[in-house]
């Protein structure tokens, strides 16, 4: 028909399997955020069982799952480039749902830690193989709003786990108050009861079928055969003392160097636990640090191109950087908004659980597809426009924070969580899908691996202990959560240079990894 062209590939309707797996993918992380955020609504409940500081529940939520979660995600992000990302992700799922369970086991501060980095190292799994697998069920034009609707999943689970957990603890410790079956107590049966599902979950994952990785954007990518031999070899270069021999690999200077960092990481440790105690917070952030700086040596000597597109692409750092003070405010809150009610209010857990869990839930949701959705509209008009974005994940907590931490009234604060949460998440989409366009297909887990990075070495692992620490110094909850508001002019300077960067960056993307030695040929 006269002056009708072919349909474009990116114009082509969306095959049904695609929204069947993105739902698959919704339920997963829903689970992934429920089996990790449940520690909220128990955590006056084990502080007091397992005589546990704020400072300590924090490190248990966010320090104890962080590293483990941040440092296994980068190799985890590599094997999701190479192998089958269904299959992993199923693994993954089998892992931290086992380990969660395992959790209920718990008599102690030290074994619920060993089981929080179990559940850290399984849920590594999860966005890195998502993200890519979206990528490719999905064209360019409908990238964020699909990690929007699987990002949803996120806020979901951390509403639910509120509202199910509470219901749990309050029936168990109702039918058995001097302890049920085997001696276990409310919140140990809660971990048990949320973490065995996910093990029947994880077969309907298995059975999802793998996209061929790069199509949606006609470069398609074969897996890599010696993908779970390059895994290995990337853990020992991120677990030491085998950085070491990584290191000295790459020759003298890179051993030098790679020693002068661990000497230095390591004396922070020491002089931060002497002035601030909590000295497993220090090491822990200490050693990520350190397998991170070693990783990222060994990234730029064995795969140059995605070193040049990640770590020396300005727009892409900053983009992590902005996201990880979003992700800053946003596990404070979303961790001690409970147990701060529970304390100021008075409220039960099942009160806590509707008050805060439901409508948390809901503002979640509304936020990350909102935001997911207005990220593509401000796409079209601009190539930075999805970052615009992130400026309401950054500066609409402030008033929030401010309002609702030093409220009286419960019923004022409970509006404030509500759009804490929807300000908080309507960053997520937005970055995410940005940072996937900054990089070429078969980068695109790894790409994931590095942008967590920030969200959990920053937001998570600092977060909600800092909040804790400023707790225990102030003997106020409150005025911990508040303080963590000093982080946000930072997001808001990374987030200006990478807008300033970013169409530059995206437009290069080809040319730049071409020149550092990447392959254009992906057939």
């Amino acid at each position: 028909m006269e002056g009708v062209g072919p349909i474009n590939r990116h114009d082509r309707p969306v095959p049904a399997y695609s929204w069947y797996a993105l739902g698959v993918l919704f339920v997963v992380y829903m689970v992934n955020f429920i089996d990790r955020q449940i520690l909220s609504i128990l955590a006056n409940d084990i502080k007091a069982d397992l005589h546990l500081t704020d400072a300590q529940l924090g490190f248990l939520y966010g320090t104890a799952f962080a590293i483990f979660y941040a440092l296994f995600g980068i190799p985890l992000g590599r094997l999701a480039d190479g192998w089958n990302r269904t299959k992993l992700l199923a693994l993954g799922l089998t892992l931290w749902s086992f380990m969660t369970a395992l959790s209920g086991l718990a008599r102690h501060g030290a074994t619920l830690a060993a089981a929080r980095v179990g559940v850290g190292v399984g849920e590594a799994t999860a966005s890195p193989s998502a993200y890519s697998l979206i990528a490719d069920w999905f064209p360019q034009r409908l990238r964020a709003t699909a990690i929007g609707i699987y990002s949803a999943g996120l806020f979901v689970g951390s509403g639910l786990s509120l509202l199910l957990g509470g219901m749990i603890v309050e029936g168990w410790n109702r039918a058995w108050p001097d302890g049920g079956p085997g001696g276990l107590v409310g919140w140990q049966a809660a971990f048990l009861a949320v973490g065995l599902p996910g093990l029947l979950l994880a077969l309907l994952v298995f059975s999802l079928r793998e996209p061929v990785r790069g199509a949606s954007e006609g470069m398609p990518s074969r897996g890599d055969p010696r993908a779970w031999p390059n895994f290995v070899g990337e853990v020992l270069e991120i677990v030491p003392p085998f950085t070491f021999l990584g290191a000295a690999r790459r020759g003298g200077r890179a051993l030098g160097l790679n020693l002068a960092a661990a000497a230095v990481l390591a004396l922070a440790a020491v002089l931060l636990s002497a002035a601030l105690g909590n000295p497993e917070q220090m090491w822990f952030v200490a050693i990520g640090c350190y397998a991170v700086f070693s990783w990222a040596c060994s990234l730029r000597v064995k795969d140059e191109p995605t070193f040049q597109l990640t770590w020396r692409t300005p727009a892409f750092v900053g983009i992590v950087l902005a996201y990880a003070i979003v992700s800053y405010t946003g596990y404070t809150v979303s961790y001690w908004a409970a147990p701060y009610a529970e304390r100021t209010f008075g409220l039960s857990k099942i009160e806590l659980g509707w008050m805060i869990g439901a409508p948390a839930a809901l503002g979640g949701f509304l936020g990350v597809i909102g935001g997911g959705w207005l990220a593509d509209r401000c796409h079209r008009l601009h190539e930075a426009g999805r970052l615009w974005v992130v400026f309401g994940g950054l500066l609409g907590p402030i008033p929030l924070v401010l309002i609702g931490y030093r409220t009286a009234d419960p019923n004022t604060f409970f509006v404030c969580s509500f759009l804490l949460q929807f300000a908080t998440s309507s960053a997520m989409g937005a970055s995410a899908a940005a940072t996937q366009s900054l990089v070429l297909p078969h980068m695109r887990g790894t790409a994931t691996a590095i942008f967590f990075l920030g969200a959990t070495l920053i937001g998570l692992a600092f977060g909600p202990f800092t909040a804790g620490l400023v707790s225990e110094m102030t003997g106020n909850l409150g005025s911990g959560v508040i303080a963590n508001l000093a982080a946000v002019p930072f997001g808001v300077v990374a987030l200006v240079i990478a807008i300033r960067a970013y169409p530059a960056a995206e437009a290069s993307r080809i040319d730049r990894a071409a020149a550092s030695g990447g392959e254009l040929s992906f057939a």
